[in-house]
């Protein structure tokens, strides 16, 4: 694996993790940006913040790297619509207020967070012979 790639999977990696942990510690942020129409909000963080531990982690071994990185793209594209809920409504994060023009810029970044993890859906090259 080229050493940018290696670099790029393990902040990957933390991104995640830290990510997910951030969802038990920041519970209520998370919970104030769940569209109203979904059911369970608390339900709904707790989990997602375990897929991001569990999918960031799941980058480290080869044998479960694919999968993960395939199940970091469904979160994303999942949480998209909790991201457009913040951006419509001018939600804060927390106890910060974010401009309106970072909510915004934020939602084509998870296409960026989406390229980033379907990097490691590839198999590895193997060595010339």
């Amino acid at each position: 694996m080229p050493r940018v790639k290696l670099v790029l999977r393990w902040l990957l990696t933390i991104v995640m993790v830290a990510a997910g942990v951030n969802h038990f510690i920041g519970t209520a942020t998370y919970v104030a940006m769940m569209p109203a129409e979904l059911p369970a909000p608390l339900a709904l963080v707790y989990l997602s913040g375990v897929a991001e531990i569990l999918g960031g982690l799941g980058l480290i071994l080869p044998a479960t790297r694919r999968l993960a990185a395939w199940g970091l793209i469904a979160l994303f594209v999942a949480v998209f619509p909790a991201n457009l809920n913040m951006a419509l409504n001018d939600l804060p994060l927390g106890a910060s207020t974010i401009p309106r023009w970072a909510l915004w810029a934020r939602l084509p970044l998870q296409l960026v967070f989406i390229a980033w993890a379907y990097w490691y859906t590839r198999p590895a090259a193997r060595p010339a012979q």
